[in-house]
């Protein structure tokens, strides 16, 4: 019989003044409705710097996932972007929910600069590509709670659960958060597919594949 492999989704609360986080609405919307042979758990992190690094380790201890997969919302950005590099730096353009605001400070004092994401990055964009949804490789995970959080997954796999895999993905806003507003946006429930596929293609894919995913700036 084939092993269900645990995956961990993660996505945040509302921040800087927003009503929703699409980011949470799509990763409770995927978590209902899994892609057969996966066994999807929807946690809710608070926007906030150390807290949410706390609440990712402790809903990795409870639920014991083989990939983690958490999520965040990229204002701005058009299409689902799978970030491939993680830094060790907390600089915060606008506080958090709490008013924090850290500025060049390490999240983990004397780690490495920087983790990759331990996910087929480029495997999982192609798939969702394929899939009808549009997605992008992304080489920058910003410097906010996004970052803290993806970082600190990162240095988790790497000093204490070798057999965890896991990264990030930023998502658009959602349509209702950008009426009136010239911004890209895109529907809850093509980002909740395109997180499916992901989740999907990192069960299946250990291996990534040679694809064009760089930039020039």
């Amino acid at each position: 019989m084939t092993r269900t492999t645990r995956i961990l989704l993660t996505g945040f609360e509302p921040f800087d003044g927003e009503n929703s986080n699409p980011s949470w609405e799509a990763v409770r919307a995927a978590a209902a409705e899994p892609p057969a042979g996966l066994e999807i758990t929807a946690v809710e992190l608070p926007c906030v710097y150390g807290r949410s690094r706390t609440a990712l380790r402790e809903a990795v201890a409870a639920h014991d996932p083989d990939i983690v997969l958490c999520v965040g919302q990229a204002g701005g950005r058009p299409d689902l972007t799978v970030e491939r590099v993680a830094v060790n730096i907390d600089d915060a353009r606008i506080p958090d929910v709490s008013g924090a605001q850290p500025i060049d400070e390490p999240i983990v004092p004397g780690g490495p600069a920087a983790y990759f994401a331990a996910l087929p990055v480029k495997a999982c964009v192609a798939a969702v590509r394929e899939a009808g949804v549009p997605a992008s490789v992304s080489n920058t995970a910003g410097t906010f709670v996004c970052n803290h959080v993806f970082y600190d997954l990162m240095h988790l796999i790497a000093t204490e659960r070798p057999a965890l895999r896991g990264g990030f993905v930023h998502v658009p806003y959602a349509p209702g958060q950008v009426a009136g507003r010239s911004l890209p946006s895109l529907a809850v429930s093509a980002v909740a597919e395109g997180l499916r596929v992901i989740a999907a293609t990192a069960a299946r894919t250990n291996t990534d594949i040679k694809a064009v995913g760089g930039a020039t700036h």
